[in-house]
């Protein structure tokens, strides 16, 4: 391998890696957005049935 090959080779590697960091960021952003939001219907969902309970 020539040096511009080596170059070229760790380009690539940067890119993958920034793109990898990236999609990792996403997945955990859409997990925690996703736990939150089904933590808030939960809680409500047991805030009904306790209403309707009572009643």
């Amino acid at each position: 391998m020539g040096v511009s090959e080596l170059k070229n080779s760790s380009r690539l590697s940067v890119v993958v890696a920034v793109v990898s960091a990236v999609a990792a960021v996403v997945s955990l952003t859409v997990a925690v957005v996703l736990f939150f939001e089904k933590k808030k219907k939960d809680e409500e969902d047991l805030e009904h049935y306790l209403d309707c309970s009572i009643q």
